[in-house]
């Protein structure tokens, strides 16, 4: 006989959101990045655009700021780069 749950879960995650314009909130599950896509910046890192391609990266969902907040600085670091992302939040499969 087995014990286990039908939940996989003891207490389910939580899944970090983001206020939406207008009320609401939307669940965060994936944040997909791409890095090197602008020259002018990959120039200034130090990177030659034309023969270093923008690569992919994901971050962790709760590593999202909402508008407005202050950024953590993370103690020890003398560099962080500062970047604006920008966010598609797709509510629905597209047609």
């Amino acid at each position: 006989m087995s014990t286990q749950s039908a939940e996989p879960y003891v207490f389910a995650p939580e899944v970090p959101s983001l206020a939406v314009e207008g009320g609401g909130r939307f669940p965060v599950r994936r944040v997909y990045c791409v890095g090197r896509n602008y020259a002018e910046h990959a120039r200034e890192m130090g990177h030659d655009p034309a023969r270093e391609p923008p690569f992919f990266f994901m971050k962790p969902a709760d590593s999202l700021l909402p508008a407005g907040s202050v950024f953590p600085y993370p103690p020890g670091s003398s560099d962080v780069q500062h970047e604006i992302e920008l966010v598609a939040a797709i509510g629905r499969g597209g047609a």
